[in-house]
């Protein structure tokens, strides 16, 4: 009990001494813009887009380089979601319906995770310092998919988000991120929870 009782003690000792103001900026700016997506809310992409800029710095000093070039990738796509999210409410003040992943999708997504995992992977590996190569080119992967459903309004991308944030929890709490592995943690649940109103959503307007 006594040993339960010190190892708790030195991870809340750890948390709170390797996290900086930075990483605390990002997961607050993080959390934030999730939670507004899951509430079908548009302001949720300018703030994504301070939050990534804020992790192409951390990620790049944690050596997490899949990660870093996912970050610029989603700065990209929050610009995107910005303005296919907006363009239909201009027009009629309703915003972008939700719409459901077709099976055509589903196959290319599988395919193009697989084929870039193996390919990023590889070269993560052989000419970088890489901490996870394969592991770090895969959550890159399903992220690029779910991003693209997301800024899309597909329902599934909360699914995708879901899986790939079980698994992001463990590289970075591995990297002493700690406040970064407590987002993602609170990801899985506000995607959930995204699915659910997007979901409810969509059984509306059927």
């Amino acid at each position: 009990m006594v040993a339960l009782a010190e190892a708790v003690k030195d991870s809340i000792v750890q948390f709170l001494t390797h996290t900086g103001w930075l990483e605390w900026c990002g997961v607050f700016t993080g959390i934030l813009c999730v939670w507004l997506a899951a509430k079908n809310n548009i302001f949720n992409w300018p703030i994504a887009i301070v939050s990534v800029v804020i992790y192409i710095f951390i990620f790049y000093e944690s050596k997490l380089y899949a990660d870093m070039g996912l970050q610029v990738y989603f700065l990209l796509m929050n610009v995107y979601g910005w303005y296919f999210w907006n363009k239909n409410r201009k027009s009629t003040e309703i915003p972008t319906p939700v719409s459901q992943i077709t099976p055509r999708e589903i196959v290319l997504s599988a395919t193009g995770i697989i084929i870039f995992t193996f390919i990023l992977g590889f070269i993560l590996r052989q000419n970088t310092d890489a901490a996870f190569p394969f592991i770090d080119s895969f959550c890159t992967a399903c992220s690029l998919i779910a991003q693209i459903f997301l800024a899309r309004k597909v329902l599934q991308n909360w699914l995708i988000w879901i899986f790939v944030d079980i698994i992001y929890v463990g590289v970075y709490v591995s990297k002493d991120l700690y406040a970064t592995a407590i987002m993602y943690a609170l990801y899985i649940y506000i995607a959930w929870t995204g699915y659910k109103e997007w979901k409810k959503t969509l059984t509306e307007t059927v």
